[in-house]
């Protein structure tokens, strides 16, 4: 639908381009000539840089083109497209590319004596937009031709049920051949009924469509269930009578919570027949959907990185469609609008080069604690930040016209940012590679590298164990999974279901990954000993190893921890925590920090369920205050790709946002 978009200088440099269909180059080069050069018609666009939809399109050679121009830059964006066609979301493509455009670029080309850059990777940027708008413009252009229609949403008119007798729509009788033919065969090919009693189902009976989604009322449902029941005999009775004697069995357990052995019922179904991949099992269940790795990631150096590309997009446009907004409401209107504006400026700055004391802090910093509650930081986190942030600022002296709470703002932005901030290089894949693969210099012998996930219960162990293996196969990785949590039923099953759709997924990346389980009721930290020397003979890279989920108040459930850390020795242990858990967080983490032995804590966070809590994202900020170890990972779904990694400056954008 859009044949071309060009980013260009006024003189006639092109910078980035983007073609669908041919255009001949005159449309292009008319436009230049008629708007900016000859300035044919007086266009605002070109003095005050308006929204393409401010600026009247221009026509040529049976092509529209929409644009809009960056002043500042001196760069014009033209989306071209056909005349015959309707695009509602042109304008706001061209609005979001330029902003995009001028936010990535805009430093570079400010520089003295540039003409061209490099921005070949803008092309994802656009991709997403582009995108991402035809979808919302597709789904708008039809509501608006069903609204214009008068039709029904529904183009299958097969869905509407069939109308009472009698009942006259616009004047007549509406006819529908297709529904009565479909009422008629649902109740003349069900079979016969023994009972000769059995009413005739009535016409006038209101019946959905047959299916997942149809719905019948009550007495339909019941006429149907008659209608197509087996003849009744004394088999039946029978049968029922049984059914109703056999009394379910009570199951008997032992005093280490082991089913009897009396019972005689199998119970572990972690063995190969239930995790086998079979042909029949195979050729049952449906194929898994293949991954697109573009959306959420992209190769650089030759290593999968994960990248943020529509989050960063939104990032941008907020931010800007912020400032927008903000200049609009702090700009005066006409005469009278400017001397109020400036008089009241100088009242809402008068602390402006003022030296601050506590006194001046004291409401504010009240404020501010009670913003930082609000985004779910502990309460003790949130006082120690206030504490911290009104210490720097006493006997400070304000800039001219700043205001108290903006120094405060600025001030705790700084604060968060240190905070947050890893002191040392969290670069997952160059730990790994040195690992696997040392230096020869290094005298050491390559062996796997131990990841271990811990958490409490339900928080998302096993999902997020699954995210980190599906990036690690991105990059060509050979991953053995290791089932640690041998107590949770089912723990081990679901484990299986991960490491089959991982295989599938990833079958043409060129990873590999492996499951290694010893059934239930094993000591987990044998396990985990057992599988790192398992990846070591068979030439893994890379070992995770799953944990039972426990309660960071149970102490005998913490104390294993400390042998599972001696036995596995661990590269790196992670801790997955809830976004939403909210002030219990802090006791979680020192908790789990703690119960590793001497000398041995977490390595790093996974926020998990970060999609969820919109900008409340106060729980990193408590685990991160308590611990002093950093966040790696935040989970924003239930995909494999659905991975970040940690940006500080989003998570400090959250928590200041007023939103």
């Amino acid at each position: 639908m859009l044949d071309t978009f060009e980013i260009l200088t006024t003189s006639g440099v092109v910078l980035w381009s983007r073609t669908y269909a041919a255009v001949s180059p005159a449309v292009v080069n008319n436009f230049i000539s008629d708007v900016f050069i000859e300035e044919k018609s007086a266009v605002a666009g070109t003095k005050d840089g308006a929204s393409a939809s401010a600026n009247p399109p221009y026509k040529y050679d049976q092509h529209t083109l929409r644009w809009s121009f960056e002043k500042e830059l001196g760069i014009i964006f033209v989306a071209v497209y056909r005349s015959l066609l309707h695009l509602s979301w042109i304008d706001k493509l061209v609005d979001n590319i330029r902003t995009i455009f001028v936010n990535l670029y805009g430093d570079q080309l400010k520089k003295p004596n540039v003409t061209l850059i490099q921005c070949a990777r803008f092309d994802n940027y656009f991709d997403q937009q582009l995108q991402e708008l035809e979808k919302t413009g597709s789904k708008s252009d039809s509501k608006d031709v069903r609204a214009f229609q008068n039709e029904p949403l529904s183009d299958d008119l097969s869905d509407m049920p069939p109308p009472l007798p009698g009942l006259v729509r616009g004047g007549r009788v509406p006819s529908n051949s297709n529904t009565s033919k479909q009422g008629d065969s649902d109740f003349d090919t069900s079979p016969n009924a023994s009972r000769p009693t059995t009413p005739a189902v009535a016409s006038h009976l209101l019946v959905a469509k047959p299916g997942p989604g149809g719905k019948m009322s009550r007495r339909a449902r019941k006429l149907q269930n008659t209608n197509s029941a087996p003849a009744s005999s004394g088999d039946e009775a029978s049968a029922k009578r049984a059914k109703a004697k056999a009394a379910k069995k009570g199951r008997k357990w032992d005093a280490d919570g082991l089913a009897d052995e009396e019972d005689d019922v199998q119970l572990d179904f972690s063995t190969s027949k239930a995790t086998s991949d079979s042909e029949g099992e195979a050729g049952r269940r449906p194929a898994v959907e293949e991954v697109d790795a573009s959306t959420w990631g992209s190769t650089t150096k030759g290593k999968f990185v994960l990248r943020d590309l529509g989050d960063e997009v939104h990032s941008i446009l907020a931010s800007a469609e912020a400032k927008n907004s903000a200049s609009k409401t702090d700009a005066p209107t006409g005469l009278v609008g400017t001397g109020l504006s400036a008089i009241g400026g100088l009242f809402r700055n008068v602390v402006g080069g003022k030296v601050l004391t506590k006194e001046d802090l004291d409401k504010a910093m009240k404020g501010m604690e009670e913003h930082l509650l609000k985004k779910n930081v502990a309460r003790e986190a949130a006082v120690r930040l206030c504490e911290g942030v009104e210490k720097e600022l006493i006997g400070v002296k304000t800039g001219s016209f700043e205001s108290i709470n903006t120094r405060i703002q600025k001030a705790m932005e700084v604060s968060l940012t240190k905070m947050l901030t890893p002191t040392s290089s969290l670069d997952l894949l160059r730990e790994i590679d040195s690992i696997t693969s040392p230096p020869a210099t290094s005298l050491r012998k390559a062996r796997p590298y131990v990841m271990s996930i811990v958490g409490v219960n339900g928080v998302g162990k096993s999902t997020n164990l699954s995210k980190i293996c599906f990036f690690l196969l991105q990059n060509k990785y050979k991953v053995l999974i290791a089932a640690g949590d041998t107590f949770r039923s089912g723990a081990v099953e679901q484990l299986a279901v991960h490491v089959r759709n991982l295989k599938e997924l990833t079958q043409r990346e060129g990873g590999k990954v492996e499951l290694y389980q010893k059934g239930y009721g094993k000591d987990a930290a044998a396990v985990a000993k057992d599988a790192v020397a398992f990846a070591a003979q068979e030439g893994f890279d890379v070992v995770l190893i799953d944990t039972a989920g426990r309660r960071h108040n149970d102490q005998r459930l913490m104390s294993s921890l400390e042998k599972f850390a001696k036995f596995a020795q661990p590269d790196k242990i992670l801790m997955v925590g809830e976004a939403l858990v909210g002030t219990d967080s802090v006791a979680q983490a020192k908790n789990f920090n703690a119960s590793f032995g001497a000398g041995r804590t977490l390595d790093g966070f996974i926020i998990s369920k970060c999609d969820t809590v919109g900008d409340m994202v106060g729980t990193i900020v408590s685990i991160v205050h308590a611990t002093n170890v950093p966040v790696l990972f935040v989970g924003v779904g239930q995909h494999y790709s659905d991975l970040r990694n940690f940006s500080v400056k989003w998570a400090v954008e959250k928590l200041l946002s007023s939103a």
